[in-house]
């Protein structure tokens, strides 16, 4: 199969997402948690959290496009510079999934798919008890993405919480231990098995492959 830009623009809408929404693999499932500034909890399922650095810190994650700041989310985060990351394991899967539904502002995701908010520390957004592994972290920088008038969302880690038997000796988080679930798409679930893993790679240390 070849498809070219054209071919891409001309598909049905709902094919065209399902295809360039999955043609990345497997992207991990987080549940990103906030309340808004007069009190209202809201709970919103993410697949674009990714690692921007280790000192300080920084986490980041895409918002589609907010459209006079609709988005319940971006709008909760910029009010009141604070946030939570949640792992979906295996055990949440289905609860997390629904929490994408266009809930009104003043519903909270927490109940109505199922979940438990629960406060850490002196921060003001809402960890999901039931997740694994919990990240809170206070806004650093908002950057508007003018290609397609999304935006990302940069985050400094101030907490994290999770099991310390899902930690190796190298302080490696183990997804397979801390039952870790990845998204494929928009609605499939996969989950996370250790395959293997390998030293750090450097040249003189290359091991001598076959080429086919």
């Amino acid at each position: 199969m070849y498809l070219s830009l054209n071919d891409i623009q001309q598909m049905d809408k709902i094919s065209r997402l399902n295809l360039i929404n999955s043609i990345t693999g497997v992207k991990p499932s987080n549940l990103i948690g906030t309340k808004s500034k007069d009190g209202f909890s809201n709970l919103a399922i993410f697949s674009s959290v990714v690692h921007l650095g280790s000192k300080p810190p920084l986490l980041g994650f895409i918002t589609r496009p907010a459209i006079k700041l609709g988005r319940h989310t971006l709008k909760n985060i910029i009010e009141t510079k604070c946030f939570t990351i949640n792992h979906v394991s295996t055990e949440i899967v289905e609860k997390a999934h629904y929490t994408s539904a266009k809930f009104p502002k003043e519903i909270s995701e927490f109940k109505m798919c199922g979940l438990n908010e629960i406060y850490h520390s002196d921060f003001s957004a809402p960890f999901v008890k039931e997740s694994s592994v919990k990240i809170g972290l206070h806004l650093k920088e908002i950057i508007p993405i003018n290609s397609n008038k999304s935006t990302l969302v940069i985050g400094q880690i101030e907490l994290l919480i999770l099991d310390s038997s899902t930690i190796n000796d190298n302080y490696i988080l183990d997804l397979e231990k801390s039952k870790g679930v990845g998204i494929g798409g928009l609605s499939e679930y996969y989950k996370l098995k250790k395959i293997t893993d390998y030293p750090y790679a450097r040249v003189d240390e290359l091991p001598k492959f076959n080429n086919k």
